[in-house]
């Protein structure tokens, strides 16, 4: 039950450095983590992307911290680069021992993204659109109405927050035994596409559309399709043994008392999964990069784009697919926080820097998850940021694309056309770093991936000896020469030209 109203988590600055020292209990076990790798790579060579012994201790630090004054029982984290942990610490203990990245924890929330990842698939795989009301693929949806999948996955759908009494995140699944028992007495109190508004049965709805599509139950749809492939052999419905109990800590006293560890039944899709560090960090380095057994890179991207409404002018926080966003300190974080009774979880990636950030705690409230999971990557992030990469000449240049590149008049505005790698253009400002990219289409014009041309075609217009006209973009006109008499401008061009 993440981002809801009642749900203080949210990232904030990045942490004091206040001489507090961490206490026993304290671990930081980076060697021991480094052999679970996320991908094959060369351990022996020394990459420079381990964290520096300053950094290392900065985050052990901000780490033993927020679990003292958080009063959790135990916390674990993790930091991610360059397709592998780098970084792992425990504070506190579980069991009488300091957890390990294969300790598992309820990971609340965190279960959504897993689930828009496998709706993606879908997507991906031509068996449903993003834009397809609800009621395509789930007939009789009590909520449907004119609600898309989009609607869903970005909390725009206009659903109830929660589902009807009893709280579902304390009490067994059999007391909704049916779809319509997971949206109560009041399933839509807004109208679609209008505002955000988080809800908790909207993604256990998705969890039905997957296995409606799949003709299989969505758990298993997700172990077979995004878990096994990705290595995540931890990650489960249930928890197996190493597992953290949860806790909740009394808010006067240093007393704690358990929490119940429901099986949530319909609602799993919401938040039921556990996981581990170690497979959360194969995750954060998947929702960074893209792995084509899964899903791409390009639909992760479009998974991080916002896709639901600010709730305000200047915002801070916000809502992709599937994906939570936030901006600070200049950077885009998108990942997800998390809450179940007794556990709380943050997992946040920011592909840019390529370092990623895992933190899970067995404690009600009181620990801040996602809030430490941001500090710890803008630690990495201003300490150590990533070297850009080096530039290298295209080794298979297109001639006729040479001949496109350079100055172009939009009237008289100078505009510069750059030809990339792989036939990407980009068009922009005179001498600017930023502009418009395109990317070649089958049928030789480019479509625009970002900025105000996204998803606009560019043409290359030719006269009928086959010389080069003019660029049209989204109908914009661009010419070698500005607003010269017989330019194909829209408008026209006045005959006596420049005076």
């Amino acid at each position: 039950m993440t981002a809801s109203a009642h749900d203080p988590d949210r990232p904030g600055t990045t942490a004091s450095t206040d001489a507090t020292a961490p206490g026993p209990g304290a671990s930081d076990t980076s060697a021991a983590f480094a052999p679970s790798a996320l991908r094959a790579v060369d351990h022996s060579a020394d990459d420079g992307l381990d964290p520096l012994p300053a950094t290392r201790r900065a985050l052990l630090h901000r780490t033993a911290r927020a679990q003292a004054e958080g009063r959790a029982p135990s916390v674990v984290a993790a930091v991610v680069r360059g397709g592998r942990p780098r970084w792992f610490a425990a504070h506190g203990e579980v069991d009488g021992v300091a957890p390990g990245p294969d300790t598992q924890y309820r990971i609340g929330s965190l279960t959504k993204t897993f689930v828009a990842v496998t709706v993606l698939r879908l997507r991906d795989e031509g068996l449903l659109s993003l834009d397809d009301r609800l009621d395509v693929h789930l007939p009789g949806a009590p909520q449907a109405g004119d609600a898309t999948i989009a609607h869903l996955l970005s909390h725009t759908a206009g659903l109830a927050a929660e589902t009807g009494a009893p709280w579902w995140e304390r009490t067994p699944g059999e007391l909704r035994p049916e779809p319509e028992d997971v949206h109560g007495p009041t399933p839509r109190p807004h109208p679609p596409g209008r505002r955000f508004h988080y809800s908790n049965p909207g993604f256990a709805t998705l969890g039905a559309l997957v296995g409606a599509v799949r003709g299989r139950d969505w758990f298993e749809v997700l172990r077979e399709e995004v878990l096994e492939p990705l290595g995540m052999r931890d990650t489960t419905r249930t928890p197996r043994a190493p597992h953290a109990a949860g806790w909740a800590v009394h808010p006067h006293a240093d007393a704690v008392q358990p929490e119940p560890a429901a099986d949530t039944g319909l609602m799993a899709p919401a938040g039921q999964l556990w996981s581990t560090a170690a497979d959360l960090a194969r995750f954060a380095d998947f929702l960074s990069r893209g792995d084509e057994r899964v899903l791409s890179a390009a639909s992760l991207a479009e998974m991080r784009r916002p896709a639901a409404p600010p709730e305000g002018a200047d915002w801070i926080d916000g809502y992709g697919l599937g994906m939570q966003l936030v901006r600070l300190n200049g950077r885009l974080l998108a990942g997800h926080s998390g809450s179940m009774p007794g556990f709380v979880a943050g997992l946040w990636t920011h592909p840019e820097q390529d370092v990623a950030t895992v933190v899970l705690a067995n404690v009600t409230s009181g620990l801040r998850a996602a809030t430490l999971a941001a500090d710890l990557l803008t630690t990495v992030a201003e300490r150590e940021p990533a070297l850009p990469a080096p530039w290298r000449p295209d080794p298979a240049p297109d001639r006729e694309l040479l001949g496109l590149s350079g100055l172009w008049y939009w009237g008289p505005a100078a505009t510069e056309l750059r030809v990339g790698t792989d036939r990407e253009l980009r068009l922009g400002s005179l001498g600017a770093a930023t502009g418009s990219r395109f990317a070649p289409q089958a049928d030789g014009d480019w479509t625009g991936l970002d900025g105000y041309l996204a998803g606009e075609r560019l043409r290359v217009v030719r006269r009928p000896d086959g010389s080069v006209s003019h660029l049209d973009a989204g109908s914009f006109v661009f010419t070698r020469r500005p607003y010269e008499p017989g330019d194909p401008v829209p408008g026209g061009v006045d005959d006596a030209g420049w005076g």
